[in-house]
């Protein structure tokens, strides 16, 4: 009997990241552990396992080639192997902490979830000419002050909300609404820019974009069902997000990524004539945008999702806390 696929972690009919964020509604009782080694083992990595693309998802020779396009991928991916490989580290006392087998559960697979995009990203620097004797030494060059600035504050402060303070629901707050929740539209737009100059990238983040959604969607039902039991815990939720929001407005996460759409704007123009017409979003010739208004428009969709988000969660008032603009 062929194994059910969930549409939601099928290859071919699961959403875009900010069309699922946005709309699914999962629980933590739904992904558990089967539903993970039945929708994600054997359905979005089918093929995919290893590399997190098919052989008919290539890595162009123009990105193993020297200038601007393979230097933004290279800047790009080597923050987000650091990224999720934090992450990864982060998550081990989210596992630790969970108050229930299913909230246990879940978070043992987006634990896993965020190793193997790690390992992708890392994989496909490989793809694109970095020795492997020298990868992990490239990815300390790109990412060191990355880490240092952005990544260690942010992750820190996950860390000690669930560890330190004892609060599991604000640090779920923290890790999807704070972390994921600004981070995840610029994932969506590495999808969307790469998939024509290097469908392995485009191949890579799409499999790790329908991860998102699940870790996105999940998190907010678990502080949803949360407020709906103990809607007194609403004003210590506020106060984390709060807190959470004020430090992010520290962290110089635009200078970094400023740096790669520029390079990714200059690889741009020089292949112009393999994007053609193709449009980023309706209504937009990826050759017709450049950085500010790539980088603006993924915190609209930011501004967007946290909205809809939000709402769901029954934090409509925080909306205002982690607006971008």
């Amino acid at each position: 009997m062929a194994t059910s696929i969930p549409p939601e972690t099928d290859w071919d009919t699961a959403p875009g990241l900010l069309d699922g964020a946005m709309n699914l509604e999962l629980t933590a009782e739904q992904c558990d552990l089967a539903y993970w080694l039945r929708g994600v083992a054997q359905g979005t990595l089918r093929d995919r396992a290893r590399t997190g693309h098919t052989a008919a998802e290539p890595t162009p020779a123009h990105m193993c080639v020297d200038g601007p396009l393979r230097d933004a991928q290279l800047l790009e991916l080597g923050c987000r192997s650091v990224a999720e490989a934090q992450g990864t580290r982060a998550l081990a006392h989210y596992v630790a902490s969970a108050p229930g087998l299913a909230e246990l559960d879940f978070f043992a697979t987006q634990l896993l979830d965020e190793a193997r995009h790690s390992m992708v990203f890392r994989g496909h620097l490989v793809e694109m000419g970095v020795p492997a004797a020298d990868l992990h030494a490239t990815i300390d060059e790109l990412s060191t002050d990355y880490r240092h600035d952005v990544l260690d504050p942010i992750l820190d402060f996950a860390v000690r909300t669930v560890r330190d303070d004892g609060d599991f629901i604000g640090g779920v707050a923290v890790f999807t609404i704070v972390i994921e929740g600004v981070l995840a539209p610029a994932a969506e737009l590495s999808e969307r820019k790469w998939c024509l100059l290097d469908p392995a990238a485009a191949a890579i983040a799409r499999g790790a974009a329908i991860d998102e959604i699940r870790h996105l969607t999940v998190g907010s039902s678990i502080v949803r069902e949360h407020l709906l039991r103990h809607p007194e815990s609403r004003d210590r939720l506020l106060r984390v997000i709060r807190r959470g929001r004020l430090l992010w407005d520290t962290i110089p996460d635009r200078k970094y990524i400023m740096v790669r759409e520029h390079l990714f704007q200059e690889g741009l123009r020089r292949h112009a004539d393999l994007v053609g017409d193709y449009e980023v979003w309706p209504g937009t010739r990826l050759v017709d945008t450049d950085a500010e208004e790539r980088y603006a428009t993924a915190e609209r969709w930011t501004d967007e999702m946290a909205a809809i988000r939000l709402a769901y969660m029954g934090l409509p008032e925080a909306v205002e806390i982690l607006r971008l603009t």
